[in-house]
């Protein structure tokens, strides 16, 4: 089963060309590993500064590989002074299951 998952979080005010160029970079080497199946970043439309990233992994062993990436920790490193929170937030998102 695939292992989606939303991540949020919102540039501070000053912050959002580095914030804007810490993603593009991380989104382009997360995109590139075996078991991403998307990583798609949108801001919203009513606050530009507030940042929706959509992941789908393979499985929960493609995610796992994921948090593992070398690149990750500094990139998390990189963005937590540049963004309002402590940490992006994480939601996990499992499909609504239909009925025949």
């Amino acid at each position: 089963m695939t292992k989606t998952l939303l991540a949020e979080f919102t540039a501070r005010e000053g912050a959002e060309d580095e914030v804007a160029r810490l993603i593009q970079d991380y989104a382009r080497k997360v995109r590139e590993e075996e078991g991403n199946l998307a990583f798609d970043v949108y801001t919203k439309a009513a606050n530009p500064r507030a940042y929706w990233i959509f992941e789908v992994y393979r499985d929960e062993d493609a995610f796992k590989t994921h948090l593992n990436a070398p690149y990750g920790a500094p990139f998390n490193a990189a963005l937590t002074p540049l963004i309002e929170e402590d940490a992006s937030m994480l939601t996990f998102l499992d499909p609504l299951a239909t009925h025949p």
